[in-house]
């Protein structure tokens, strides 16, 4: 059975740091690409960042480049998020999914999800 667990979100501060972790079981962690994926209400989902089955390359959308850090430990089968300069903006629920690296890019698989863990950022 195919699992992920995210953990590590809460409501910090504009400007603050969280670090999120994601452990997978049920399958082949090293063989697949890892995302993060985020989805604020209303919103459309928005993949903000992924990780190849090497740990590299990695990817990052334009709004969280330079601030978030994807990197995972296949020893651990797990996948981390390290968030800093947090902004109102990037409150969400953040998934983790691994995905199908193809091409550079990774594409997340149905049924490789987790629940999610909130992230709220918030004065």
């Amino acid at each position: 059975e195919v699992q992920l667990v995210e953990s590590g979100g809460g409501l910090v501060q504009p400007g603050g740091s969280l670090r999120l972790s994601c452990v997978a079981s049920g399958f082949t962690f090293s063989a697949y690409g890892m995302s993060w994926v985020r989805q604020a209400p209303g919103k459309e989902r928005e993949e903000v960042a992924y990780i190849s089955p090497d740990g590299a390359p990695t990817q990052y959308v334009d709004s969280v480049k330079g601030r978030f850090t994807i990197s995972q430990d296949n020893a651990k089968k797990t996948v981390y998020l390290q968030m800093n300069a947090l902004k109102p903006e990037d409150t969400a629920m953040y998934y983790c999914v691994a995905g199908d690296w193809t091409g550079g890019v990774c594409f997340p698989k149905a049924g490789y999800w987790g629940p999610g863990t909130q992230v709220t950022v918030s004065s």
